[in-house]
């Protein structure tokens, strides 16, 4: 009677795991269908893996949208600089940002095509700390997409434009050899802000005149030590002051 009873209970066991062995591996099969019909349905296949490996392929190589105001500003600028040419700071306003992340990458800040001092400097400061810390930043496969006035302001005396900039690039950070952030082969995609400054610069102009723009006496010709000379040292002829002013860039940001 108890063996009976034993094997009853046993096979009353075996069924009930039968039973609810069948319940999951049906659950498994409903989920697994739903899952494919919902990758189906976002990415276009069947693997929601692949799909997911497929949707990062494709942003890493869309661009990043822009806060575009050029038709915005551009009439104001105009008004105010009538020989502004769009093209031709948009153009400048790349090689900037481009030679920038060469800088960093290289860990050479002279190869910053143009900007103030004090943007070289902390060019500088961001080589030599990643320098201090045994650390490589590196910037490979730079391809600028687009450029769009951001903002234009004026106040005291000093005007702006801030071009935001859209690029790609393959990103990462090496401490040694061993990376320790981003990837060696894939693509980013980002934006940056690249503001250029309409200043009147006394320091400027000189390092400019040392590196080969003439400072000449207006009377008799003979070069000038400076843009603070009073009077030619040669005929006495008094020198009337004068500002230079430049557009400039003053700043690189990413926009995060």
């Amino acid at each position: 009677m108890d063996v009976r009873f034993a094997l009853g209970g046993g096979i009353a066991v075996l069924l009930l795991l039968l039973v609810l062995t069948g319940a999951v591996w049906l659950l498994y099969r409903r989920i697994r269908r739903d899952v494919r019909g919902l990758s189906q349905t976002l990415f276009h296949t069947s693997s929601l893996r692949q799909g997911v490996r497929q949707m990062e392929e494709e942003y890493a190589s869309t661009p990043k949208s822009l806060s575009a105001a050029t038709e915005l500003y551009l009439p104001g600028i105009l008004r105010d600089f009538p020989e502004f040419h769009l093209d031709e700071m948009r153009e400048r306003a790349k090689n900037v940002l481009t030679s920038y992340l060469r800088s960093v990458s290289q860990g050479d800040a002279s190869l910053l095509t143009e900007g103030t001092r004090e943007l070289r400097e902390r060019l500088q400061m961001r080589i030599s700390q990643l320098r201090e810390q045994g650390a490589g930043e590196r910037y490979e496969r730079i391809r600028v997409h687009r450029a769009e006035i951001h903002r234009y302001r004026k106040e005291k005396g000093r005007c702006s434009i801030v071009f935001q900039i859209s690029v790609e690039y393959v990103h990462y950070l090496l401490s040694g050899e061993t990376l320790v952030r981003g990837n060696r082969e894939r693509l980013e995609q980002s934006k940056y802000n690249v503001e250029v400054d309409y200043i009147q610069d006394r320091e400027l102009a000189e390092a400019k005149g040392e590196g080969g723009m003439a400072l000449n006496c207006p009377n008799c010709g003979a070069p000038l030590p400076g843009l603070g000379a009073q009077t030619c040292a040669y005929c006495g002829s008094p020198i009337v002051p004068f500002n230079i002013r430049v557009w400039n860039f003053a700043s690189v940001e990413e926009v995060r």
